[in-house]
C-alpha cells in the first residue's frame, strides 16, 4: 500500500535529543550610557543659536560683568558668564519658551540649548532670577540694538507707529479687595509673620519654618503695597466718574482690571510699543497700569528721545491717543502727528478748524483731510499691530508670568530685544556672520 503522506516522517530511534534555545542580545533601555559628545558639531553653520550667540558677543556687557561679586583669587564660586544666560533667554524668547523650568529642561535635552550652555551647569532658579534682576542692563541692551541699526542706516525714525496691547497679568480677579478687606488681610498677615518668626530662644529654625516665614513676609509686603495703591486707583476712578469702590490686588498690586481684546475684564497691564515703520524695529517700550491710551504719545516720545537722541519725523497713532496737549507738544518738538480726526457730534466737518483750536490742532485737522495723510495713516496698522500680534503669539507676551511693574517691564524688554534680533538677522544678515 502506497504512503499518502506529503512529507514522510522518519521515526527517531532512542531517546529524544534536547533542543538548544537561540542566543541573542535584546534592548535594555534602563541602563545609562555615557557617550562622547562634541558640542561644536551639534549645530550646523548658520544655525539660529549660532546667530544669537554672535549677536550677544557684539553687545557691550560691561554692566553685567560689573555686578559679579566673585573676583579673581577671592572667595565664592565662579559666576555663570552673563553671555550664556542672555543667549539662552533670547533664544528661548524667540522659540516661544517663557518658563525657566522648561529652559532648564531644554538645556539638557535640546542640542541648541546644550550648545549655548557649553558645558556650564545652569538651573531654573538661576535662570528665573537672571531674567527679572537686570532691568536697567536690559534697557541698555535694547538701546544698543537700536543704535547699531541707526548707525547702519536701517532705522531712520522717518515714520514711527505706536500701539498698545493689554496683556493678562499673573493675578486673579478674586485677589482684588476693598480697603476694609485689605486692612483685615494686613492684620492677618502681621499675625502670620509673628507666628512664623525665629524662635525666641535663639535656636536655628528648620528650612521649612524659614520658608514659611519668608512666605508670610512676602504676603505682608504685597498687602502693604496693595493698600498703598488704593489712593491712585481711587483718583483714577474719580477722573472717570466711576461709582465703583477702589480695589487692589493682594497678588499683584500693580495690576489693574482691564477690558481685553475679547471683551472680557481681567487683571492686566497695558504694554506700549513704538516701531520704526520702515525697518519694523521696536524703538520704544513702556508698560503702564492705565487701560487708556490717551495721553501716551508724549511719554513715548520722551522714551525714544532718551534712547536715540532724536525725534521721529512723523508719528502714527490711532484716535485713542489724540488730545490737544499731545498735538501741541509733539508739534513743538518737530514731530508731525498723523492720527484720524474724530467726527463731531453736531454734524460739523471734523477736518475744519474750530474756534479755540491752537495752530497745531488746526493744522492737524486740515492735513488729515488730504488723501496723502490718509494713506500714510494706513501704515500704522500694518506695522504697530503686526508687531503687537507677533509679540503676543510668538514672544511669550500672551500672558505675563511675573508680578510687579518692574518685573513685567523686564519681561517685555526681553521680547523687544528678541524681536530686534530677528529683524537684524533679516535686514543686515552680513552682520550676523
Amino acid at each position: 500500500m502506497a504512503d499518502d503522506t506529503l512529507f514522510p516522517v522518519t521515526p527517531k530511534v532512542g531517546a529524544l535529543e534536547p533542543v538548544e534555545s537561540p542566543r541573542y542580545e535584546t534592548a535594555h533601555r534602563e541602563q545609562v550610557e555615557l557617550q562622547p559628545c562634541d558640542l561644536e558639531a551639534l549645530l550646523p553653520p548658520g544655525h539660529a543659536a549660532r546667530l544669537v550667540w554672535h549677536f550677544v558677543e557684539g553687545l557691550d556687557l560691561r554692566r553685567f560683568y560689573e555686578g559679579i561679586r566673585a573676583r579673581t583669587d577671592g572667595p565664592g564660586r565662579a559666576a555663570i558668564d552673563p553671555k550664556i544666560l542672555i543667549a539662552l533667554w533670547l533664544y528661548a524668547t524667540i522659540d516661544g519658551v517663557g518658563s525657566a523650568r522648561e529652559v532648564d529642561r531644554l538645556c539638557d535635552r535640546h542640542d541648541a540649548y546644550r550648545w549655548m550652555r557649553g558645558g556650564v551647569s545652569v538651573n531654573y532658579h538661576t535662570l528665573a532670577d537672571f531674567r527679572v534682576q537686570h532691568a536697567a542692563e536690559l534697557d541698555d541692551l535694547l538701546t544698543q540694538s537700536i543704535s547699531a541699526l541707526m548707525y547702519g542706516g536701517v532705522v531712520r525714525l522717518a515714520r514711527v507707529a505706536q500701539d498698545g496691547t493689554r496683556v493678562r497679568a499673573s493675578a486673579g480677579v478674586g485677589s482684588f479687595r476693598r480697603e476694609a478687606t485689605l486692612q483685615a488681610c494686613l492684620r492677618a498677615a502681621r499675625q502670620q509673620v509673628a507666628r512664623t518668626a525665629r524662635p525666641a530662644d535663639g535656636t536655628t529654625a528648620s528650612r521649612a519654618a524659614a520658608a514659611q516665614h519668608r512666605a508670610a513676609q512676602e504676603r505682608l509686603a504685597r498687602v502693604d503695597a496693595a493698600l498703598a495703591q488704593l489712593p491712585a486707583i481711587a483718583a483714577a476712578k474719580a477722573r472717570k466718574r466711576s461709582a465703583t469702590p477702589a480695589r487692589a490686588s493682594t497678588t499683584d498690586p500693580d495690576a489693574r482690571i482691564m477690558k481685553m481684546s475679547d471683551g472680557g475684564f481681567r487683571p492686566g497691564y497695558n504694554i506700549q510699543l513704538a516701531t520704526d515703520v520702515d525697518a519694523r524695529v521696536i524703538v520704544g517700550v513702556r508698560v503702564i497700569t492705565s487701560s487708556s491710551d490717551n495721553g501716551q504719545v508724549i511719554p513715548m516720545l520722551n522714551e525714544i528721545e532718551r534712547r536715540t537722541g532724536r525725534t521721529p519725523e512723523r508719528w502714527l497713532v490711532d484716535g485713542g491717543y489724540v488730545n490737544h496737549a499731545s498735538l501741541d507738544e509733539a508739534t513743538r518738538r518737530g514731530s508731525l502727528l498723523v492720527a484720524p480726526v474724530m467726527a463731531a457730534k453736531n454734524g460739523r466737518a471734523a477736518t475744519v478748524p474750530r474756534r479755540g483750536d491752537s495752530i497745531a490742532v488746526a493744522l492737524w485737522r486740515v492735513r488729515m483731510a488730504r488723501e496723502e495723510m490718509k494713506q500714510l495713516y494706513k501704515q500704522r496698522a500694518a506695522t504697530a499691530e503686526w508687531v503687537n500680534a507677533d509679540a503676543r503669539t510668538h514672544r511669550t507676551l500672551a500672558q505675563i508670568g511675573v508680578r510687579g511693574l518692574i518685573k513685567v517691564h523686564t519681561w517685555v524688554l526681553w521680547a523687544a530685544l528678541a524681536h530686534n534680533l530677528l529683524r537684524t538677522m533679516h535686514l543686515v544678515p552680513h552682520l550676523m556672520t
